[in-house]
């Protein structure tokens, strides 16, 4: 009997922590939920052979102050830069037509990738809550690092940094929490 009650508490608790995750969805989806509720999107933008985007989901969005700010304060977004999802944003419908399925490697680059002009992966896009694009940060961030385009976009700071030096004194100022 005992056995059994360890293996119940056992398994409630792996199950707390596997559903502790930021609620990824597609960005259709996301542009759906802004209608019913509008919130602002968070877009992870990644390819499957990018070794850095595999650290981004193993380092960093795995991190419980990440999962916490991002499900509460967006919808988040897992878009495949080289994937086949058809995508319609702001009255056009953006496809891959080039993708070779069961090509190794590096595949056709998404027209939504194009014309979001990623120039790298991973890269983060932001969108207001009505669905205009505000901006792209490519690259690999820790959660330390992410913390402050999150709270920035978050809490709107975004709208004051017009010039360079607005945006290091916001750095400078900047004081994170996340772990």
């Amino acid at each position: 009997m005992k056995k059994f009650i360890f293996f119940i508490v056992l398994l409630i608790t792996f199950q707390g922590i596997a559903q502790e995750e930021i609620q990824w969805m597609t960005m259709n989806e996301a542009l759906a939920a802004q209608q019913e509720k509008p919130k602002k999107i968070f877009m992870d933008v990644y390819t499957k052979w990018c070794g850095p985007c595999k650290l981004l989901d193993k380092n960093t969005f795995s991190n419980k102050d990440v999962i916490d700010f991002v499900n509460e304060n967006f919808y988040a977004v897992k878009f495949n830069a080289e994937g086949t999802e058809e995508i319609t944003y702001q009255d056009f419908t953006y496809t891959n037509p080039n993708y070779q399925p069961g090509r190794k490697g590096r595949n056709a680059t998404h027209f939504f990738a194009d014309a979001l002009r990623i120039s790298g992966y991973p890269s983060l896009v932001f969108f207001k809550d009505n669905g205009d694009l505000i901006q792209s940060v490519p690259g690999y961030r820790t959660p330390k690092q992410l913390e402050i385009y999150l709270k920035m976009i978050a809490n709107d700071d975004y709208q004051e940094l017009t010039t360079v030096e607005a945006w290091e004194e916001y750095q400078k100022n900047f004081k994170g929490t996340f772990k």
